[in-house]
């Protein structure tokens, strides 16, 4: 015996009504990679400025949040981000959250993270006797 499933066709007809009336949220994409004394994080934030995001640096973790504000005009194809949007990143070492460099440059934000003191690795001279 076969049986055959047919799916319901309007759940996708459904769903876009429900995303739809609910404000898009997105997660942020970035980029992190390691250097001797410090992170570097890169993020792409087409047409924000710097007060559109709060930037924040608690022990090892970096929280980035914002929005990008909805046009009143009707689209034909609309794939550029709208909504609002958070990422909270942890990082293996803490970061010293006085020293954080922050810049915005042709839509990339670019965060300069320094690791803390404690954090950075240090040279143990071995005595003999």
């Amino acid at each position: 015996m076969t049986l055959y499933i047919q799916p319901y066709p309007f759940r996708r007809m459904a769903r876009r009504a429900v995303a739809a009336a609910q404000p898009r949220q997105f997660s942020l994409g970035v980029n992190i990679r390691e250097e001797e004394d410090s992170y570097v994080l890169s993020a792409l934030v087409p047409g924000l400025k710097a007060e559109d995001l709060n930037i924040q640096v608690l022990e090892n973790t970096v929280s980035i949040e914002g929005a990008y504000q909805a046009a009143d005009t009707e689209y034909l194809l609309n794939e550029l981000p709208r909504g609002s949007f958070r990422r909270a990143l942890r990082l293996p070492s803490e970061i010293q959250a006085d020293k954080v460099e922050a810049k915005i440059t042709d839509g990339v934000l670019t965060l300069n993270l320094p690791k803390a003191e404690s954090a950075k690795p240090k040279r143990i001279n071995i005595s003999v006797n």
